[in-house]
């Protein structure tokens, strides 16, 4: 199955959702992806890639490393490589190798092309598809970065099948997500389906990637509508700093987020109650945490003006109108937004 993203007529790329046969490649390439990766499909993926030259950088796995330093070691190693501006990375990995990767390239001789291999089912669903990169600082998620899409993707089932329980429901989250924004019958069909079934998990990571697609083609560069795929992350994003990128996946913070944002919109007389607690059971039914304790609501809700799409000394809000529906607001009072934190402190 191939789905095309198109920005205009000359720019895009395409993402392949089936068995990868053959990645040809003219120039030189390097895969980048981390030590638990390269143990288990690292061969495999290297006998299906033909290029000139085929390196590799095998970073450390986790959150924790998604950092400037990180990114100093893969250029040092690109460096040693000798790769030139014709050459290619590819990103053979989860959220955090892709994002890494395509950071790497945005800089490295200034913008070389980069490929996205996600192996994670948070990846294949968001974060390979378009073209955010960056790091993460003492001070946030994702504060450091570049705009730089990728030449393909290439999402393949087999991966998943040595993914961990843990990191699997963690990108059901994102899968969530989607469709209490986007489509409220897809929604309902989460709230019944089995995603051990093979066919409805390619079906499942094909809808995901279809709006995001159409999202992306929209709004490349996240001035609009884009913005909406952040529902639940300006709360997920200060949970993740607060924990330093070490307790929590990324996807069981966006669950946690998506319930505090759900409290938040049932507040501001846009959600349902039901709805809210409906969209609570989805998440626990993977398995997802929905109830984090916030120690200090102040210093919680002071971390939120970090967030890339506050400005102006306003906090930006993705929130459920209702299933299938969004509102994005700027205007909540603070009292209101503390009020709702609330509900999340002992």
């Amino acid at each position: 199955m191939k789905i095309e993203i198109k920005f205009d007529a000359a720019l895009g790329y395409d993402v392949f959702i089936d068995e990868i046969k053959e990645i040809k490649l003219a120039g030189k390439a390097a895969i980048i992806t981390n030590e638990t990766i390269a143990k288990l499909h690292l061969e495999s993926i290297k006998k299906r890639v033909k290029a000139k030259e085929l390196h590799e950088v095998i970073i450390k796995d986790g959150e924790k490393y998604k950092n400037l330093q990180t990114i100093e070691y893969i250029l040092n190693e690109l460096f040693k490589f000798k790769l030139d501006r014709k050459s290619t990375l590819i990103a053979f990995g989860g959220g955090v190798v892709g994002d890494m990767t395509g950071f790497a390239a945005s800089i490295y001789q200034r913008g070389i092309d980069f490929i996205q291999v996600p192996t994670t089912l948070l990846a294949q669903v968001d974060a390979s598809v378009g073209g955010k990169t960056g790091v993460n600082s003492d001070f946030g998620k994702n504060l450091i970065g570049t705009f730089h899409q990728p030449r393909a993707v290439y999402c393949e089932n087999g991966f998943l099948k040595t993914l961990p329980k843990r990191e699997f429901n963690a990108g059901v989250a994102e899968i969530i997500k989607m469709a209490v924004m986007f489509d409220k019958e897809f929604y309902y069909r989460l709230e019944d389906i089995d995603l051990n079934d093979e066919t409805n998990l390619k079906d499942v990571i094909a809808k995901c990637v279809k709006i995001k697609a159409d999202v992306v083609a929209k709004d490349e560069k996240e001035s609009g509508i884009r913005a909406v795929l952040n529902y639940g992350h300006t709360f997920a994003h200060v949970i993740e700093q607060k924990t330093h990128y070490s307790e929590y996946l990324h996807g069981e913070a966006v669950a946690f987020g998506i319930v505090m944002a759900n409290e938040l919109a049932v507040n501001l007389g846009l959600l349902d109650k039901n709805e809210a607690l409906r969209i609570e059971k989805t998440l626990q039914k993977f398995s997802l945490p929905t109830r984090y304790n916030i120690e200090d609501i102040d210093s919680f809700y002071d971390s939120f003006f970090l967030d890339k799409k506050s400005n102006n000394s306003k906090i930006t809000f993705i929130l459920p109108n209702k299933i299938g529906d969004f509102v994005i607001r700027d205007d909540v009072e603070e009292k209101i937004v503390k009020k709702s934190l609330g509900a999340f402190s002992r």
